[in-house]
C-alpha cells in the first residue's frame, strides 16, 4: 500500500494532491439520495433558480468534505489509517457547483504517540479544498490514528 506510516510524517509537512475531480449533478443527486437528504438547494434546479441567491444547485457540503478526504487518502493514508478519530473546524467558505473541478492540499498540523496503542500514533491533518479558480471551498482539521512502521 502507498500510505505513509506515523513515523514518516512531520509537523508542517505539506501535500498537494495531484488528483483533481470535476463534480457533477449526478454526484450531487446520488449522494443526497443515498444520505436521505431531500434539501431542494441540492436537488431541485427550479427551486434554486427561483428561490435562492445562487441561481443553481449547490453541491452537498458533506460530499465535498468526503471527496477532500478521499483524494488525500492515496497520497498519505492508503492502508495505514487505523481509524478517523474526529474532525474539527469544518468550514465551507465558498459554494461548490456542478461542473466545478476540485483539488486538495493537506498539511500535517501535529503528531503524538498514542497513549493506549503502542503500535499507533495520532496525526492531525488540515485538508483544504479549492475549486478551479483556487478559491477555498472547504477546510477541516482531521485527527487520525495511524499505524507505525514497526507494526507493519
Amino acid at each position: 500500500m502507498s500510505g505513509k506510516h506515523f513515523e514518516e510524517f512531520e509537523a508542517g509537512q505539506e501535500f498537494n494532491h495531484p488528483i483533481r475531480r470535476t463534480v457533477t449533478e449526478m454526484d450531487n443527486t446520488l449522494f443526497s439520495a443515498l444520505t436521505y437528504n431531500p434539501q431542494p438547494i441540492h436537488i431541485d434546479r427550479h427551486f434554486c433558480e427561483t428561490e435562492t441567491e445562487f441561481g443553481q444547485p449547490l453541491m452537498n457540503s458533506y460530499f465535498t468534505l468526503g471527496l477532500a478526504v478521499g483524494i488525500a487518502v492515496s497520497d498519505i493514508a492508503l492502508g495505514t489509517t487505523i481509524a478517523n478519530l474526529g474532525m474539527t473546524e469544518v468550514r465551507f467558505p465558498a459554494p461548490v457547483f456542478h461542473g466545478d473541478t476540485l483539488h486538495v492540499a493537506t498539511k500535517v498540523l501535529g503528531k503524538r504517540e498514542s497513549k493506549s496503542r503502542p503500535e499507533a500514533g495520532i496525526l492531525e491533518f488540515q485538508h483544504d479544498t479549492f475549486n478551479q479558480d483556487d478559491t477555498l471551498v472547504a477546510t477541516c482539521k482531521r485527527q487520525v490514528l495511524m499505524r507505525k512502521k514497526s507494526s507493519a
